[in-house]
């Protein structure tokens, strides 16, 4: 069945706003944050006109409404990754929040000696948190490299691994160049050695399908707002096992069973880990993203957006003064490059003047921009409103900028 991309954009109003131009924006900045269709936004409208309450503790009619509809949520987000069942997934304020969860909780487990793997294509909310814990207990951080082309060293990686090794945290899909990682692979060598693998998946859930029993990850953490859902929400998929295991990580209502002043016992999770007043129409709103995106098509998406990529690659990549960074073999989404003569800022203003919205800078992700030699990028990122004539005209402006400014 043809993508019929013209209806997917008829679904979010913010695409007819114009750029600097006068023209209709182009907006290329997903990997940001993507905008939201009228589903996310209707939901979102309609919690808060007729079911808000506080959930869970109420007996009232509007408490029991907005409980229903944020464990609604969260069982559409078990199904967009594939969970075994709802209470799998923890909602969490974005991915950020989601990783640092885990680091925090799983320190209960690490002693001094340990190591925590991660690769040099980590997003820094991948590393700090692991950073902030190795200092807490003593455990070790290695990273793995990457090539040239910004494809992960599988050698180097096995020779990483070891008696010692007790997390390895990798993205799913590296936010600088897109590089998509073979998780599974991953997973299947790390539990061989006895270590939990928690995975970055801000980047992959906006792209195309998630199914967390087939990566064979352990954790696995998402932001609503990289996918067409509202900003200040997330969800990290874990394990029943190991999320029984984790104490929680914060205190306060709602997370606990007893509580006497001299001690308390918690609740099972997900409920453990979401003490206090949850986002409940953030939530509400990342249900209906997740259900937009599965009724059209992660695969769809995935290989409409596969076709953008193809597209802006060869005709960047054909520009003479440009240079792509990260070419690996396997991407998604992302079309991260330099040029001469002019500082990654420098194109990000002269393309908005042109109507072309794309990030520049490190992108939270410095140890990947010193690796490959840059200390910044300009990235092009793309969503499934996006279209050729959009990367056409990106590349002709592009083009325009490095020739009267280059």
């Amino acid at each position: 069945m043809t993508f019929d991309v013209d209806a997917v954009r008829a679904q979010f109003p913010i695409l007819r706003e114009a750029g600097l131009d006068g023209r209709p924006l182009v907006y290329f900045d997903n990997a940001a944050s993507s905008q939201k269709p009228l589903a996310v936004l209707d939901a979102i409208r309609a919690y808060y006109e007729h079911d808000h309450a506080n959930v869970h503790r109420g007996v009232h009619v509007l408490s029991r409404r907005a409980t229903e509809a944020y464990e609604a949520a969260r069982t559409d987000v078990a199904r967009f990754v594939g969970a075994a069942s709802p209470d799998e997934i923890v909602f969490t304020r974005g991915t950020t929040e989601a990783l640092n969860l885990v680091a925090y909780a799983w320190a209960a487990f690490l002693s001094p000696g340990d190591e925590i793997l991660l690769t040099e294509l980590e997003h820094h909310s991948n590393i700090v948190p692991w950073q902030l814990v190795a200092r807490q207990t003593g455990a070790r951080i290695r990273a793995v490299p990457i090539h040239d082309d910004g494809t992960l060293d599988l050698e180097a990686f096995e020779a990483l691994l070891g008696p010692r090794t007790k997390v390895v945290a990798v993205t799913h899909v590296s936010n600088a160049l897109g590089t998509v990682v073979d998780v599974a692979h991953i997973a299947e060598r790390a539990h061989a050695h006895g270590a939990i693998v928690v995975v970055d998946g801000a980047q992959a859930a906006p792209h195309g399908a998630v199914d967390v029993a087939a990566l064979g990850a352990d954790f696995y953490a998402l932001s609503g707002h990289k996918m067409y859902g509202p900003t200040g929400i997330g969800a990290l998929w874990g394990r029943a096992s190991l999320l029984e295991q984790m104490p929680p990580w914060q205190g306060g209502g709602e997370m606990i069973e007893t509580v006497t002043f001299e001690e308390s016992t918690w609740a099972p999770p997900p409920a453990r880990f979401e003490a206090g007043t949850p986002n409940i129409a953030g939530a509400v709103g990342l249900g209906a993203a997740a259900r937009w995106m599965l009724d059209l098509g992660p695969a769809a998406i995935a290989a409409h957006e596969a076709s953008l990529l193809a597209r802006a690659t060869e005709l960047v990549g054909a520009i003479a003064g440009v240079r792509l960074v990260g070419t690996a073999p396997h991407k998604a989404g992302v079309l991260s490059f330099v040029t001469d003569g002019l500082h990654p800022h420098d194109i990000g203003t002269l393309l908005d003047e042109q109507g072309i919205a794309v990030r520049t800078g490190h992108h939270c992700a410095q140890p990947v921009m010193r690796r490959m030699g840059v200390d910044a990028t300009a990235r092009a990122s793309f969503a499934a409103y996006n279209t050729l004539a959009e990367v056409e005209r990106f590349a002709a402006a592009l083009q325009r900028t490095v020739t009267l400014f280059g």
